[in-house]
């Protein structure tokens, strides 16, 4: 069965065509500037050129039909016919407290959703037209919502209750859910697969480090802490995101600065994070590479950056009384072995050694730290596109 797995943002359709048993990967690509001029489509096919093609796509169905004339075009498409596609996996961003798992996409699911939209008004909507224009183009083809929020339903109520009033949980859902889910859990077995031991048994901190950034605690193969909360706002410092601040710094710029509450969370998700410290960029890149060029401004950012990742696996370190594994992924966490090294030079309390040859290597999953390193340290790229595609196809199993 080939899986169609689909990305949405508010301009932006990202895709994967997978086989679910050999789980190759048939072709990939991006969808761009969709509602606006100069649209178009990134495509690579397996074994073959990356294309990129100027074309109208003034709605995201408009979007999808274009991924479709394109996986069943003649000369550089993969199928021959749209009957090959066997199921379509949605990334969902925000499941709310309604979803603990995947779920086939029916029309009191969409309801489900669209009623999450409050929580993450900048995702959820985006996700819901990919689900209505690949419904209106393949109507029989069944579909499976999979949620960034589900992984971390696990959490026990002392992780997940803010100090607010108690009536602000029960009448809103106020509450921490936790983002990145797909990946936290894709990454947390697969280092248990690497270590050869049993998922069950481990107590795992994965970081998901990039423009969006977060950590989790996963025991005993359950997510029981992470960092971002009720929106991805909370957390780490990110590459446009503030991360945790004292709430009374709301108050206190909206005076100063003259600012209402739009314009405060403007600064907050937009102006922020490393963009904000280094006033320069929220590129990790362009940071790493003024880092070596020892710039100031650089090397002040990484470092105030690396400091709270730290304090983060400490406290998921305490959570879970010990850790046997941590695991850096996405962007940075896969690429930036100064970030990785930065990080761990704090951990020497949890016997971590790394091994600076392994560490420097890129673009594989391995163990970096030595073998005589009390707690493992592992590099595991990323495969959300994979795991959603798993998902969809153990669904259907059943």
């Amino acid at each position: 069965m080939k899986i169609l797995v689909v990305n949405c943002g508010s301009s932006s359709l990202k895709f994967q065509l997978i086989d679910a048993v050999t789980e190759e990967v048939s072709a990939k690509g991006l969808c761009e500037r969709i509602g606006i001029d100069g649209s178009r489509i990134v495509y690579a096919p397996k074994g073959g050129e990356k294309t990129k093609t100027e074309i109208s796509m003034p709605t995201h169905t408009e979007a999808i039909r274009v991924v479709l004339d394109t996986l069943t075009n003649r000369e550089t498409g993969v199928v021959k016919d749209l009957k090959e596609i066997g199921a379509v996996g949605h990334r969902v961003v925000h499941g709310g407290e309604k979803f603990s798992s995947s779920t086939i996409i029916t029309e009191e699911v969409i309801k489900a959703i669209e009623e999450c939209n409050d929580l993450a008004p900048l995702h959820n909507p985006a996700n819901l037209i990919g689900i209505d224009a690949c419904k209106e183009i393949l109507p029989e083809t069944p579909m499976v919502a999979v949620f960034d929020t589900a992984f971390h339903q696990t959490m026990p109520e002392e992780a997940y209750i803010y100090g607010l009033p108690y009536e602000y949980y029960k009448k809103y859902k106020v509450r921490r859910y936790g983002f990145h889910g797909t990946s936290h859990s894709y990454v947390s077995k697969k280092a248990a697969e690497i270590m050869g031991k049993p998922y069950e048994d481990l107590k795992i901190i994965v970081c998901h480090l990039g423009n969006g950034a977060s950590v989790s605690a996963v025991k005993n193969g359950k997510s029981v802490d992470t960092s971002m909360g009720l929106t991805p706002l909370e957390g780490l410092i990110m590459g446009t995101r503030s991360g945790d601040i004292d709430p009374a710094i709301f108050e206190f710029l909206a005076k100063k600065e003259n600012l209402n509450i739009e314009q405060i969370m403007d600064v907050l998700n937009k102006k922020s994070g490393v963009l904000g410290i280094s006033e320069k960029t929220s590129d990790f890149l362009d940071l790493e590479l003024a880092c070596l060029d020892k710039k100031e401004y650089a090397l002040r950012t990484m470092k105030i950056f690396a400091y709270r990742v730290v304090k983060y696996i400490g406290a998921y370190a305490a959570a879970m009384n010990g850790v046997d594994a941590i695991c850096f992924t996405a962007g940075l966490g896969e690429n930036n072995k100064y970030v990785r090294k930065d990080i761990c030079e704090y951990l020497g309390y949890l016997g971590i050694e790394l091994d600076d040859d392994l560490n420097s290597k890129r673009g594989e999953s391995l163990i970096v730290s030595t073998k005589e390193s009390k707690t493992r340290v592992l590099v595991i790229p990323t495969n959300e596109e994979l795991a959603i595609a798993r998902e969809t196809y153990a669904l259907l199993k059943k």
